[in-house]
């Protein structure tokens, strides 16, 4: 089972393919397996890494507190033990967020980026939001993971034909240790590099499914903060782009990612 030991915990990784390396940040309570979807895709080009964060699948789960620096920094630890002086790296909501901290702390290490329905701040900026916050946390507490995972479940996949996705991730979810859930949630809330994202210099796309619950409105102002950023909207898609819109997600990233390597044969040229 491959595992690098990184400030004192044990994270779990899989590596598929051979080429530029990307990395694949998973969202909260979720685990690298959950991009099944992408990494056979993207191994066709690309060296694809997938790992479990601290709190989540098969890594270590210690007591909180938990941060996002200290996530992002797992995350470093993970790229040395593998030799990887620098990657493309794709970020899906708290993974989003992870890929934002490294970004602004380490750019040096990031090639090309990719966020996908998340944001460099979670601050709530008025009482609505800070009330779906508390409920958030609320369910976290008050309920098992099965529990919360059957009402999530229904928020990001309601159709009738995508009963498959609710039943995985209820399966899924099940799994979770309820107080490395809520430690890594609690790392989110208040965090923030907004102030700090105009320094960013890899290439940035952000990618927004155009039922995604955080607002389109605060990804575009975030979007045009960080020089030369793209934001592409998703159609018919939630907070799950890569698994309820998999071919529409998977050839945008690959278009952007290739590129780079476009960019290389035409200055070769």
């Amino acid at each position: 089972m491959p595992t690098i030991e990184t400030q004192e915990i044990t994270l779990y990784y899989e590596t598929a393919g051979a080429g530029e390396p990307l990395l694949l940040l998973h969202g909260l309570g979720s685990r690298g397996e959950d991009w099944q979807l992408q990494v056979p895709y993207f191994a066709r080009w690309y060296r694809v890494i997938v790992a479990d964060m601290r709190g989540h699948g098969r890594s270590s789960k210690p007591p909180g507190p938990y941060s996002v620096p200290m996530m992002a920094a797992d995350v470093v630890s993970l790229l040395d033990g593998l030799a990887i002086e620098s990657t493309h790296l794709v970020g899906l909501s708290m993974g989003g967020m992870i890929a934002f901290q490294l970004a602004v702390d380490h750019p040096d290490r990031v090639r090309r980026l990719v966020i996908v329905n998340s944001a460099p701040s979670l601050v709530p900026r008025n009482w609505g939001e800070r009330a779906r916050m508390l409920q958030r946390l609320a369910l976290a507490r008050l309920f098992s993971p099965a529990m919360t995972g059957r009402f999530l479940s229904r928020r990001l996949f309601p159709k009738p034909d995508q009963a498959f996705f609710r039943e995985e991730l209820v399966r899924q979810w099940a799994t979770n240790d309820r107080q490395a859930y809520l430690a890594a949630m609690k790392a989110l809330i208040g965090w923030s590099v907004l102030d700090r994202i105009g320094e960013i210099r890899s290439p940035t796309l952000v990618v927004s499914g155009d039922r995604d619950y955080l607002p389109l409105d605060a990804k575009r102002d975030y979007t045009a903060r960080i020089p030369g950023a793209r934001l592409v909207v998703v159609e018919d898609s939630g907070h799950a782009t890569p698994i309820d819109q998999t071919a529409r997600f998977n050839e945008l990233v690959l278009a952007f990612l290739s590129e780079s390597k476009q960019a290389v044969y035409t200055s070769g040229s």
